[in-house]
Protein backbone atom coordinates (compact mmCIF):
# COMPACT_ATOMS: atom_id res chain seq x y z
CA UNK A 1 0.00 0.00 0.00
CA UNK A 2 1.12 3.56 -0.69
CA UNK A 3 0.95 4.49 3.01
CA UNK A 4 3.86 2.15 3.79
CA UNK A 5 7.05 3.95 4.70
CA UNK A 6 8.44 6.57 7.03
CA UNK A 7 6.81 10.00 6.97
CA UNK A 8 8.01 13.21 8.66
CA UNK A 9 5.59 16.04 9.42
CA UNK A 10 6.17 18.96 7.05
CA UNK A 11 3.37 21.38 7.94
CA UNK A 12 -0.01 21.66 9.61
CA UNK A 13 -3.24 23.47 8.80
CA UNK A 14 -5.60 24.68 11.56
CA UNK A 15 -3.91 22.29 14.01
CA UNK A 16 -3.86 24.76 16.92
CA UNK A 17 -7.64 25.40 16.63
CA UNK A 18 -8.26 21.65 16.47
CA UNK A 19 -6.20 21.01 19.60
CA UNK A 20 -7.94 23.89 21.38
CA UNK A 21 -11.33 22.34 20.54
CA UNK A 22 -10.01 19.01 21.90
CA UNK A 23 -9.26 20.78 25.20
CA UNK A 24 -5.46 20.78 24.92
CA UNK A 25 -3.97 23.62 26.99
CA UNK A 26 -1.95 26.44 25.43
CA UNK A 27 1.47 25.18 26.57
CA UNK A 28 0.88 21.68 25.16
CA UNK A 29 -0.51 23.16 21.92
CA UNK A 30 2.63 25.27 21.43
CA UNK A 31 4.86 22.25 22.08
CA UNK A 32 2.81 20.02 19.76
CA UNK A 33 3.18 22.52 16.93
CA UNK A 34 6.91 21.68 16.94
CA UNK A 35 6.84 17.97 17.83
CA UNK A 36 8.80 16.78 14.74
CA UNK A 37 6.39 13.85 14.44
CA UNK A 38 7.56 10.94 12.35
CA UNK A 39 5.27 8.03 11.38
CA UNK A 40 6.52 4.66 10.18
CA UNK A 41 3.63 2.71 8.68
CA UNK A 42 3.70 -0.94 7.67
CA UNK A 43 0.80 -3.06 6.49
CA UNK A 44 0.57 -6.85 6.44
CA UNK A 45 -2.86 -7.85 5.15
CA UNK A 46 -5.44 -6.28 7.49
CA UNK A 47 -2.85 -5.58 10.19
CA UNK A 48 -1.12 -2.20 10.47
CA UNK A 49 1.78 -1.16 12.63
CA UNK A 50 2.32 2.57 13.12
CA UNK A 51 5.41 3.74 14.96
CA UNK A 52 5.02 7.30 16.19
CA UNK A 53 8.22 9.11 17.05
CA UNK A 54 8.24 12.71 18.27
CA UNK A 55 10.00 15.08 20.60
CA UNK A 56 7.64 13.92 23.38
CA UNK A 57 7.08 10.22 22.97
CA UNK A 58 7.82 7.10 20.98
CA UNK A 59 5.05 4.52 20.73
CA UNK A 60 4.01 1.66 18.52
CA UNK A 61 0.35 1.20 17.66
CA UNK A 62 -0.78 -2.11 16.17
CA UNK A 63 -4.32 -2.45 14.87
CA UNK A 64 -6.39 -4.60 12.59
CA UNK A 65 -8.90 -3.11 10.16
CA UNK A 66 -12.41 -3.13 11.61
CA UNK A 67 -11.29 -4.24 15.10
CA UNK A 68 -11.96 -1.84 17.99
CA UNK A 69 -8.90 -0.83 20.02
CA UNK A 70 -7.94 1.79 22.60
CA UNK A 71 -5.45 4.57 21.94
CA UNK A 72 -4.06 7.44 24.00
CA UNK A 73 -3.16 10.78 22.39
CA UNK A 74 0.06 12.54 23.37
CA UNK A 75 -1.89 14.85 25.71
CA UNK A 76 -3.37 11.84 27.55
CA UNK A 77 -6.82 11.87 25.90
CA UNK A 78 -8.09 8.30 25.67
CA UNK A 79 -9.92 7.08 22.57
CA UNK A 80 -11.62 3.89 21.47
CA UNK A 81 -12.41 3.10 17.86
CA UNK A 82 -11.52 1.46 14.58
CA UNK A 83 -9.68 2.00 11.33
CA UNK A 84 -11.12 0.88 7.99
CA UNK A 85 -9.84 1.02 4.43
CA UNK A 86 -12.07 2.77 1.90
CA UNK A 87 -10.39 2.82 -1.50
CA UNK A 88 -6.97 4.37 -0.86
CA UNK A 89 -8.06 6.12 2.36
CA UNK A 90 -7.47 4.84 5.87
CA UNK A 91 -10.52 6.02 7.84
CA UNK A 92 -10.40 6.23 11.64
CA UNK A 93 -13.58 6.57 13.69
CA UNK A 94 -12.93 7.11 17.38
CA UNK A 95 -14.83 8.19 20.48
CA UNK A 96 -13.28 9.91 23.46
CA UNK A 97 -13.69 7.78 26.55
CA UNK A 98 -14.13 10.86 28.78
CA UNK A 99 -17.05 12.51 26.97
CA UNK A 100 -18.13 10.22 24.10
CA UNK A 101 -17.44 12.87 21.43
CA UNK A 102 -16.32 11.61 18.04
CA UNK A 103 -12.90 12.17 16.52
CA UNK A 104 -12.62 11.18 12.88
CA UNK A 105 -9.33 10.84 11.04
CA UNK A 106 -8.42 10.18 7.42
CA UNK A 107 -4.97 9.22 6.17
CA UNK A 108 -4.43 9.39 2.43
CA UNK A 109 -1.72 9.97 -0.13
CA UNK A 110 -2.17 13.13 -2.17
CA UNK A 111 0.59 13.59 -4.72
CA UNK A 112 3.77 12.63 -2.88
CA UNK A 113 2.46 13.56 0.57
CA UNK A 114 0.65 11.74 3.36
CA UNK A 115 -2.24 13.95 4.46
CA UNK A 116 -3.77 13.22 7.83
CA UNK A 117 -7.08 15.04 8.37
CA UNK A 118 -8.75 15.32 11.78
CA UNK A 119 -12.35 16.37 12.44
CA UNK A 120 -13.59 17.03 15.96
CA UNK A 121 -16.75 18.92 16.91
CA UNK A 122 -16.88 20.70 13.53
CA UNK A 123 -13.20 21.73 13.52
CA UNK A 124 -11.03 20.28 10.75
CA UNK A 125 -7.24 20.23 10.77
CA UNK A 126 -4.56 18.64 8.62
CA UNK A 127 -1.03 17.46 9.17
CA UNK A 128 0.93 16.97 5.99
CA UNK A 129 3.87 14.56 5.92
CA UNK A 130 6.66 14.00 3.41
CA UNK A 131 8.49 10.70 2.83
CA UNK A 132 11.56 10.55 5.02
Amino acid sequence: MALNGTWKVDRSENYDKFMEKMGVNLVKRKLAAHDNLKLTITQEGNKFTVKESSTFRNIEVVFELGVTFNYKLADGTELSGTWSLEGNKLIGKFKRTDNGNELNTVREIIGDELVQTYIYEGVEAKRIFKKD
